[in-house]
């Protein structure tokens, strides 16, 4: 008796095994194995956190962002959407032994079982930026994916928060914002742009200056995420420094045009996108610690607000289990940023517009 119960025990581990290299497989000795196929198995098993899609997963920015989600000890499950790949993107990022669990899905028919109780959706969906191309040119391409994508979210996860990557982000959170509202699903405390590439960058640029370890600096980056739309605030740096007025012109356009660098240097082969995964990881990150209930979680992102008189802009909010619980005030700015906020609202202003036109045309 006691072989036979060890016999057993190892066709059931055999079973589970075949499930994995071939879940599909029908033969007489797996049908033990049939609720451990695929997207079933360990789901019971879980870690304990919050359930994550990100939709592009299989993209420049969506693999990478894969990687870093699928090790944050807060997701429980991670869904991986797109239209193209994932089958192999979900298999290999399957691999790793962290606690959450991974399912793919491929093609527009699969779109509303990857969205289905999610917590938190990031879309880094869309084409890249090449070489001499603007963000306005990712426009019409991009703005049609992100409508699909929100028209999903309205119907299979209407209280997920929602962080929108795909450029130009200045018009794709407005996008985001009509296509909820016509839904009648909008929340603006949900919907989040991801800004924090341009904080990212500022913090990395401004510590190389000072000589400090970058992870130490802060810098609060308003307005938007594009050229002259991206306006670091060096005069409220922390820890408190100084800069001369050389410094300040070169950070500030270092900062705005950091994506250019990248694209200029990747010469034809791509955008920003590790950098990228690593600021859409690290927001993901802070929003899934306010979810949790975490106090003093405040980051940069481009939010409805009325901290000025546009209908969106980008400044610091205090993260919670309600999304944007808090946008905090701009504080005092000196003279070179206050000409600079006039700049980028006036950019800012003409793209929000262009998003809202796409939807209500």
């Amino acid at each position: 008796m006691e072989q036979q119960g060890t016999d057993a025990a190892a066709a059931r581990r055999m079973a589970t095994l075949a499930s994995h290299l071939s879940p599909a497989s029908s033969h007489p000795q797996m049908e033990e194995a049939s609720l451990l196929r695929g997207s079933n198995c360990r789901a019971k098993g879980a870690a304990p956190g919050f359930k994550v899609a990100i939709l592009g997963a299989a993209g420049g920015i969506g693999q990478p962002l894969a990687l870093l989600m699928k090790m944050n000890p807060l997701v429980s499950v991670l869904h991986l959407y797109d239209v193209v790949n994932t089958p192999g993107v979900t298999a290999d990022i399957s691999h790793m032994n962290t606690g959450a669990v991974v399912r793919g899905f491929l093609g527009q028919p699969q779109l509303e079982n990857a969205l289905t109780g999610m917590d938190l959706v990031i879309i880094p969906a869309g084409v890249p930026r090449k070489p001499g191309m603007t963000r306005d040119d990712l426009f019409n391409i991009n703005a049609g994916i992100v409508r699909t994508l929100c028209e999903g979210i309205a119907k299979c996860c209407p209280k997920a928060i929602v962080n929108v990557i795909s450029n130009p982000v200045n018009s794709t959170v407005p996008i985001a914002a009509e296509v909820f509202k016509k839904a009648g699903t909008y929340d603006p405390k949900r919907l989040l742009g991801v800004t924090t590439l341009d904080v990212v960058r500022a913090n990395t640029f401004v510590g190389e200056v000072l000589g400090l370890d970058p992870r130490e600096v802060n810098v609060p980056v308003i307005g938007g995420h594009a050229g002259v739309t991206i306006l670091p605030l060096l005069s409220q740096v922390n820890p408190a420094c100084s800069f001369t007025p050389e410094e300040v012109n070169h950070l500030t356009s270092r900062i705005q045009n950091g994506g250019t660098e990248v694209v200029e240097a990747k010469a034809g082969a791509g955008s920003a996108t590790l950098s990228m995964a690593y600021a859409a990881a690290k927001f993901a990150d802070a929003c899934l610690r306010g979810l949790r209930g975490d106090a003093g979680i405040v980051e940069c992102s481009y939010v409805a607000s009325q901290v000025t008189e546009l209908p969106f802009f980008a400044s610091k909010v205090r993260l919670g289990r309600s999304g944007v619980e808090e946008i905090l005030p701009l504080g005092p700015l000196n003279e070179f940023e206050r000409t600079g906020l006039e700049k980028a609202k006036k950019e800012l202003s003409a793209s929000i517009q262009k998003g809202v036109s796409f939807i209500n045309k």
